[in-house]
């Protein structure tokens, strides 16, 4: 067994401690992987705090991890040591069921194994995540990473927030001629309006908060709609192609299906602890308009993201800390307190006492 370092919490209202634990030796088709740097994403927050349920302790953390192969399984043919590579929200699926067959792993009918929280799929272990020194992924889960050395650790953040608003930009086909809503501008969003006006599209951003404007135009918007606005927002009326709402926290969703154009569909992929107002039927017939979902992304996708960013010059917006800092990482997130990811330097790890 491969012995590793992290940071755990042993309870949803217990602060992170260091936690020593053992990870598998590589079988044949694994990547084992020093990680350097992992992101916090409020996904950790909502688990290691216990306010989605469902959470296992001790809870390793983290599923945005960039880092740099050690060693691999003897089966092993995309990856040598010493590549620089990423691993994001899943770690392993049945492979074999449609979704699967069809690169959407996210969806895997039999569930997909997270990289923290698991359950694995063949002993139903708990699995620990990004919080901690390496991690040993099966090949088929391991990303690869393009961007210099210089933009890794803005990287990280790009194998969760990243993915998660490029699947359904994608799926939605956004490109040149399309005007293009995002709504929320933290660490989706800020990547949702890189990532849209990067596609090509007119991107307008939404936020409650004036103070984030300039800082919206800053990240690539066209234009900024103060949502608590009215008139700003009947002036959009009937006009957007799409729209992505990245805001994970509940409200009336209403006012943007209006915004929408006939055909148009607005994207959900924030989820709130407690369930957004049901929208008015009436909005969606009358228009013929579409309220869907989406999920982080596929393998593929996620390549595709990745090397699509690396081309573009496209990272985070970011904040580095230490590991001990984590706590207080957490309670400056749950009040929106960073532009717009954390992200961890792991070598803080070998400091801890």
């Amino acid at each position: 067994m491969i012995q590793a370092k992290g940071y755990a919490v042993h309870s949803a209202t217990t602060p992170f401690k260091p936690f020593g634990f053992e990870r598998r030796d590589p079988n044949p088709n694994d990547v084992v992987i020093a990680s350097r740097f992992c992101g916090v994403c409020h996904s950790d927050l909502h688990t290691a705090r216990g306010e989605w349920g469902g959470a296992r302790f001790p809870c390793v953390p983290g599923h945005e991890i960039v880092g740099e192969v050690t060693a691999i399984g003897d089966a092993v043919t995309r990856f040598k040591a010493g590549d620089l590579v990423g691993v994001g929200c899943m770690v392993d699926s049945c492979l074999t069921c449609e979704p699967c067959r069809e690169g959407l792993e996210q969806y895997c009918e039999p569930g997909f194994t997270g990289t923290y929280n698991g359950p694995t799929q063949d002993t139903g272990d708990n699995t620990y995540g990004g919080y901690s020194d390496r991690i040993v992924v099966r090949e088929e889960f391991v990303l690869s990473i393009r961007h210099g050395e210089q933009d890794l650790a803005a990287v990280a953040p790009l194998l969760c927030a990243g993915i998660t608003t490029w699947s359904p930009l994608r799926h939605h086909r956004v490109g040149p001629g399309q005007k293009v809503g995002v709504v929320g501008i933290g660490g989706l969003g800020h990547m949702g309006i890189k990532l849209a006006k990067a596609l090509g599209a007119h991107v307008v951003a939404f936020t409650t908060s004036p103070s984030k404007v300039e800082d919206a135009r800053r990240l690539g918007a066209d234009e900024v709609v103060v949502s608590r606005d009215p008139d700003a927002m009947k002036a959009h009326r009937n006009s957007f192609h799409y729209i992505l709402n990245t805001v994970a926290a509940p409200h009336d969703l209403n006012p943007f299906l209006m915004l929408l154009k006939r055909d148009g569909a607005m994207t959900l992929v924030g989820v709130p602890p407690e369930p957004h107002p049901s929208p008015a039927v009436g909005a969606l017939v009358m228009k013929r308009r579409s309220l869907d979902g989406s999920l982080i992304g596929g393998i593929a996708e996620t390549q595709e993201m990745l090397d699509f960013c690396a081309e573009h010059g496209i990272v985070s917006d970011i904040e580095m800390i230490a590991m001990q800092e984590i706590d207080g990482a957490y309670d400056r997130m749950a009040r929106s307190d960073v532009k717009y990811r954390f992200v961890i330097d792991l070598a803080s790890i070998a400091d801890a006492s």
